[in-house]
């Protein structure tokens, strides 16, 4: 009852980004809001054409694939069923996912909030934008974007890490699965933790943050408190996603060898010759 007290205070008219008055109301628990808006729009078009693409072909979720068009079309418009549905798709999905981002922000500033959580998020979406929009211009071609559907893509993101010999040589790579790694350990590692103390056995009570931070000085000799683990997971995840954007932006425009070439230059660091 506390939370419903508060969200009536909280929903009243005001504090928008964009468009003043104008959507700016909720939907049950939802607020709408001019972004809401612009999102539901580009989300409904985008799954329309991917449905009328995979018409044309096949309803079966696991073969459904809409292809970027053809490298010889370069940076142009391609005709709709030869890569120009996959152009129009990329458009939608990147304005539904920015909408989505400027709604965050939105309700972010309607709670007198920081904004981490849409900026959180826009790193996720630079990382997809690399993908279809950054990487495609910088090597001349749409057709360097990744196909939309699970077999398809999955066959793309092979194809290009063997087109680099062993993409798991790429350093940038190794960073973005270390980051990865170490986001699912610390999530882990909170979640239960909170999990711990918070739902105790019956008759128990929950213990308190004094537990906690006791927990991880006997464990590892530091705790790095209540604040801290929130700050860390942010960094990580955020380093996860920003890493993942470099390794396959570097992978084309800026090193097209194979992977394993690039550590070529550890190979000829002065020390190892030193006495030879």
């Amino acid at each position: 009852m506390a939370m419903l007290d508060f969200e009536k205070k909280y929903r009243v008219r005001g504090g928008t980004l964009l468009g003043g008055d104008l959507f700016d109301f909720w939907i049950g628990p939802f607020y709408v809001g001019i972004f809401g808006v612009l999102t539901a729009i580009f989300a409904v078009l985008g799954t329309v054409l991917i449905i009328y693409g995979a018409s044309q072909d096949t309803f079966n979720l696991w073969q459904i694939s809409i292809a970027p068009p053809d490298l010889s079309y370069g940076l142009a418009l391609a005709p709709m069923m030869e890569g120009g549905l996959w152009q129009i798709i990329t458009v939608c999905a990147l304005g539904a996912f920015i909408a989505w981002a400027l709604r965050q922000a939105e309700i972010s500033k309607k709670l007198g909030m920081g904004y981490h959580v849409p900026v959180a998020f826009a790193v996720a979406i630079l990382a997809y934008a690399t993908l279809v929009v950054f990487r495609p211009l910088l090597m001349g071609a749409w057709g360097h974007g990744f196909p939309y559907g699970i077999l398809s893509h999955l066959d793309w993101v092979s194809n290009v890490g063997y087109q680099y010999l062993h993409f798991h040589y790429n350093p940038a790579h190794m960073l973005a699965v270390t980051f990865f790694f170490t986001t699912t350990l610390a999530l882990a590692l909170h979640g239960g933790l909170i999990l711990s103390v918070t739902n105790p056995k019956k008759g128990e009570s929950v213990k308190t943050a004094e537990h906690e931070n006791t927990f991880f000085r006997d464990v590892v000799g530091y705790s790095i408190g209540s604040l801290g683990i929130h700050r860390l997971g942010l960094f990580l995840a955020l380093n996860a996603a920003f890493w993942s954007a470099v390794c396959i932006i570097i992978s084309g425009p800026f090193w097209t060898r194979g992977w394993p070439e690039w550590w070529n230059w550890w190979l000829n660091v002065p020390i190892w010759s030193w006495g030879g």
